[in-house]
């Protein structure tokens, strides 16, 4: 009698986990708009740490295979809410390039393959670092990388959109296997053959028909991302059964093969993962400086101070490209007239202007720096020395009109030396 009332008692826990009524939360949000302007959505279900994105049709219309097989796996999941285990929290976006799919082409609307397009120079494999010059499918050669690294918006999206993931599933088809991403990286090797075991595709540990460079996987699997790429047998069927296998064995496995953002260190000193990643994706020391103090608490999140910024977490903004940014010390230093320029500051000035325009879109423009806030100035520092300046909601641009070298003006020590004027003063001694 004990031991079937244990079997009734473990039956109910199994139950009460993967029975479809148990409530999950479920939420449609707006990931951005395309360079027409058409919608990104992302349907996300429940809240676990893990964060696991599926993405499709990154290719547009010759893969709208993988947008009919997303769908379909909404639907699922839908249904099926029990499949996704409390640690997990799955997303799925159906389309990255709505434009290709509108157009019926493989490029998004300026005729760039976002699939090339991403600044894949943070892993140790030189091999796969973006190029302008890129293959493509059958190996076809074309200029069709883009301008520039991650110079796409929707490129630019997905890398927001992904700082916090612990996986990302890139869908393509159509060769009927799965690999991960290029270089050496376990949690996403191990991913590619879970899936490739489940969905009856072949593992390959590397894509050997072409030379893929700036390829989102890479750029993904660079920052501790585990990633994959699923290509699917057929180009015009969406294979549902057998994703959907490969999916629910990721899902099963996600301890092993999703492993958490992990923090970093920078001149010996502790940067939260997200933080991390923003930091490295962005331009890392380069761009950002150093840490100056350990991140601190704040009432929707916390920040962390660096020479040239201060990164901030905002939880009320997570899965959305909000998430991680720079916080607004831009309209800030303008208040306070930090940088001088007082006749010249102007609000809602539409476009950067001059040598800091092609800077300002070249690193991220608005989702990234926010809008400019004043004409372009000429001002003078504390060394003495001469810049030209420009305000933005989250920074102030500065350039050397003799090098013509353009920075970010150090907010961080700004605001570290603001913070540190309003603490109390310390009690005068009276004699």
């Amino acid at each position: 009698m004990k031991y079937l009332i244990f079997f009734l008692f473990a039956t109910t826990t199994w139950w009460s986990w993967l029975s479809p009524m148990q409530t999950l939360p479920i939420r449609t949000v707006e990931v951005g708009r395309s360079a027409e302007g058409r919608p990104i959505e992302a349907v996300i279900f429940g809240d676990g740490p893990r964060k696991l994105v599926v993405i499709g049709a990154t290719h547009g219309a010759p893969e709208a295979n993988t947008y009919q097989l997303a769908l379909a796996l909404i639907e699922h999941f839908r249904a099926n809410p029990a499949d996704i285990p409390p640690e997990v929290r799955l997303v799925i976006i159906p389309v990255l390039n709505p434009d290709g799919l509108a157009r019926g082409w493989r490029f998004d609307a300026a005729g760039v393959d976002l699939n090339r397009n991403m600044d894949t120079s943070h892993d140790a494999c030189p091999d796969n670092d973006w190029r302008q010059r890129v293959q493509g499918a059958r190996g076809i050669v074309s200029d069709t990388g883009g301008p520039y690294p991650d110079s796409q918006i929707e490129s630019r999206l997905i890398r927001a959109f992904l700082l916090d993931a612990a996986g990302a599933i890139f869908l393509h088809s159509n060769a009927g296997l799965v690999f991960p991403a290029s270089c050496e990286h376990p949690p996403s090797i191990a991913m590619a053959q879970i899936y490739a075991a489940a969905a009856g595709y072949q593992y390959a540990r590397f894509w050997d028909r072409y030379t893929i460079t700036g390829g989102m996987h890479d750029w993904a699997g660079g920052l501790g991302i585990a990633a994959i790429t699923p290509e699917l047998v057929t180009g015009n069927q969406p294979e549902v059964a057998e994703n959907l296998a490969g999916l629910r064995a990721v899902l099963m496995n996600a301890q092993e093969v999703l492993p958490l953002p992990a923090e970093g260190e920078v001149n010996d000193m502790t940067v939260p993962a997200v933080i991390y990643r923003f930091w490295q994706a962005l331009g890392g020391e380069a761009r950002f400086g150093v840490p100056l103090a350990p991140a601190e608490a704040t009432a929707t999140g916390f920040r962390q101070r660096f020479t040239h910024a201060v990164i901030e977490i905002d939880e009320t903004q997570r899965d959305t490209v909000r998430y991680v940014r720079m916080a607004s010390l831009g309209s800030e230093a303008m208040t306070a007239r930090a940088y001088g320029g007082t006749d010249a500051i102007v609000e809602a000035v539409p476009w950067p202007a001059g040598p800091f325009a092609d800077f300002w879109q070249r690193h991220g423009a608005s989702l990234v720096f926010g809008d400019p806030l004043s004409e372009p100035f000429e001002t003078r520092l504390a060394d003495g020395s001469r810049r030209i300046a420009q305000y933005f909601a989250r920074a102030v641009l500065l350039l050397d009109p003799v090098s013509g070298q353009i920075d970010l003006a150090p907010l961080g020590l700004w605001d570290a030396a603001r913070a540190e004027l309003a603490l109390p003063s310390a009690p005068q001694t009276i004699r």
